[in-house]
């Protein structure tokens, strides 16, 4: 009989470290909030829609280092005769490795260490295995969080391992169930998602593979276009050949790119990725995740370094992944009171005429047909529909997840998932929720949870002048409420009362945030060296502070704050690149290209995918002091693009 057992093991990892403890109010800059589209009529890939400035009311993940230590992590793992799969629950119940018990190779790559860098929408990411992302545009908001883990079987009596969160920004439950019968060759991943409210949502997810790049690799996808983008022009091209590069033979990419194959409605949904002897890893799915992508990060310097800076001695890898939107330029429309579901599969293919075949054309074809001839498709659909009623069934809990679910409102389609409330500040929460109430900490304290959201903003507001009338805590909450639905004009009175009532930093940060949306500089800089004068400690708050100074142009006020502090606060690398930055905008360059250099060379922990600050910083550096332009040292280098 197939067994699920859950176990510990042992990896090299970083210290994740705290959530921020301030909200996500400015948000990243990244690449999708600046495309321009160059498309078919026909070709629907709404784009645009369901971006979101910021992640909130999640906070980012933001104080974690580079440095590596030996953890004890808990798995679980799925076991039949042919496979064993080995999940990560503690970190968004990642898919980390799958093992072919037939060669005794692992279909994935598998990362040798837990790493953290700033590739999601909570910063913190780490790369390897299959991550399953939900919600908004990039890597989910709980990809280094737990989920709830549960246990349950199929009809046949095999074990399913199942996980499940609420996601907060579009408030669905969403449910993963894993299972792997006697004889299965391949993993079963039933995928839930129930939007149980009267709105149709913007909705995203995408299955992100990383698999070995292989010499003589190739990747194997029913399709002959892809969207892509370049130069921030999103278009579409004809495959496998682009600008004289066969982009299926990954190894011979040069830059870093996204390809969203071009699937048609009615085909087979599949993608391989196999070496040079035709063998790897075969990904196929039920219809509704109807999306393809090959992700490379090229093969430039500034490629290999990132590679070296998201793992220690496991190598390359590149990412093939499976969505149910044609792209990743916008979310799809879910409709009201509705549940999507699908089925994927996880598999070794072996498939060594494909290797010799002289065309992606002829692969393709090949590969399709054997599909075509397992009657993979309607097996697959088949298969979805005999395990509806274990997937609405009851599991046995194992571990939980966060207790947001158990706030939420949710319908008679989720009611199936057992969600649970164990931490102190939602209990304070639920309390308020049900007496009108809310708890005032310690302005000293930082913020304990941020729940205050369109839906339930009125309730708060509606308090403030009966039973918080005189509650710091609860004016700052409605401050941050109404910054994000916009009224930024309601939001600026009630931080200015939060700060009146009590003098916070959390309330000065959140006004210097207004400020310098509105482009009022002194002010932003203002409120943020009130906030610096009460909170000087915490790392989150520094690197926000100091990022908002910097946008002021408050130089002065970030060389004089940071040559005041401890040396462990000097050693942080977005702290002291901000510093760096500063000196040189007064003028002080060979200071500031010293500090840069020293001790090797400025490492930023979490310097952001697709970030050219400090390489621009290097060479706007070296040509005032030597007067012409330089190639950016590799150190510094993380332009893949």
């Amino acid at each position: 009989m197939p067994q699920l057992r859950f176990e510990t093991k042992v990896i090299r990892g970083s210290d994740l470290g705290g959530e921020s403890c301030v909200p996500d109010l400015l948000g990243e800059s990244i690449l999708q909030n600046r495309l321009t589209f160059c498309l078919d009529e026909d070709d629907e890939i709404y784009e645009g829609y369901g971006r979101r400035k910021n992640a909130y009311p999640y906070r980012q993940y933001n104080q974690y280092t580079r440095e590596l230590k030996e953890r004890e992590i808990k798995t679980a793992v799925l076991e039949n005769k042919h496979l064993k799969a080995v999940f990560l629950p503690e970190y968004g119940g990642r898919l980390w490795e799958l093992w072919d018990k037939a060669t005794g190779k692992n279909l994935l790559y598998t990362n040798d260490v837990l790493r953290f860098s700033n590739l999601a929408v909570r910063n913190a990411w780490f790369s390897g295995g299959v991550e399953w992302n939900i919600g908004i545009i990039g890597h989910t908001p709980y990809t280094t969080a737990p989920l709830y883990t549960a246990v349950t079987q199929t009809q046949s009596g095999a074990p399913v391992l199942r996980m499940y969160e609420y996601e907060r920004i579009r408030k669905v439950p969403y449910q993963m169930d894993f299972w792997l019968e006697e004889e299965d060759r391949v993993l079963n991943c039933r995928m839930r998602i129930v939007n149980e409210s009267e709105e149709v949502i913007p909705m995203y997810w995408w299955s992100n593979m990383a698999v070995p790049e292989y010499e003589g690799g190739r990747v194997i996808v029913p399709a002959e276009k892809a969207f892509t983008n370049a130069a921030g022009v999103v278009y579409k091209v004809a495959i496998p050949m682009v600008q004289g590069v066969d982009v299926t033979e990954y190894k011979r990419i040069p830059k870093s790119v996204d390809y969203f194959f071009d699937i048609e409605d009615e085909g087979l949904k599949y993608i391989a990725n196999i070496d040079k002897d035709g063998y790897g890893l075969l990904q196929t799915s039920t219809g509704r995740l109807r999306s393809r992508k090959l992700f490379s990060w090229g093969n430039g310097e500034a490629s290999d370094h990132w590679q070296e800076f998201l793992t220690d001695q496991a190598g390359r890898y590149l990412e093939i992944q499976a969505g149910l939107g044609k792209t990743q330029y916008g979310c799809i429309p879910m409709a009201p009171h509705t549940a999507w579901e699908w089925l994927e599969q996880y598999g070794p293919a072996s498939f060594p005429e494909a290797a010799k075949a002289n065309s992606h054309k002829e692969r393709e074809e090949m590969l399709t047909e054997a599909l075509e001839k397992a009657n993979c498709a309607e097996s697959m659909e088949q298969k979805l529909k005999d395990t509806k009623a274990m997937a609405t069934g009851r599991a046995k809990l194992v571990m939980a997840g966060s207790g947001y679910g158990a706030l939420a409102q949710r319908g008679r389609w989720s009611e199936h998932l057992e969600y649970t409330i164990s931490s102190d500040s939602l209990k304070k929460w639920k309390e308020f929720f049900e007496t009108g109430v809310l708890h005032k900490p310690d302005p000293k304290l930082a913020p304990d949870e941020f729940l205050i959201e369109a839906d339930n903003l009125d309730f708060l507001v509606n308090t403030l002048e009966t039973s918080n009338k005189e509650n710091w805590y609860a004016y700052y909450q409605a401050g941050i409420g109404y910054f994000t639905v916009g009224d930024y004009g309601q939001a600026e009175r009630c931080l200015r009362r939060s700060n009146d009532l009590e003098a916070n930093p959390w309330a000065c940060h959140a006004l210097a945030c207004i400020c310098l949306m509105g482009k009022d500089s002194v002010g932003a800089a203002d409120w943020m060296s009130r906030g610096l004068s009460m909170e000087s400690q915490n790392i989150s708050y520094l690197k926000e502070a100091l990022k908002i100074l910097y946008h002021s142009g408050a130089y002065h006020e970030i060389v004089d704050f940071y040559e005041n502090r401890k040396t462990e606060i000097r050693q942080v690398g977005k702290l002291k690149y901000y510093y760096i930055a500063a000196l040189n905008k007064l003028g002080e360059v060979q200071r500031a290209y010293d500090t840069l250099e020293e001790d090797g060379g400025l490492v930023i922990d979490d310097i952001r995918e697709g970030e050219d600050s400090i390489s621009q910083l290097w060479s706007e550096l070296s040509e005032k002091l030597w007067g012409e332009k330089k190639k950016v040292p590799y150190k510094y280098d993380f332009m893949a693009s």
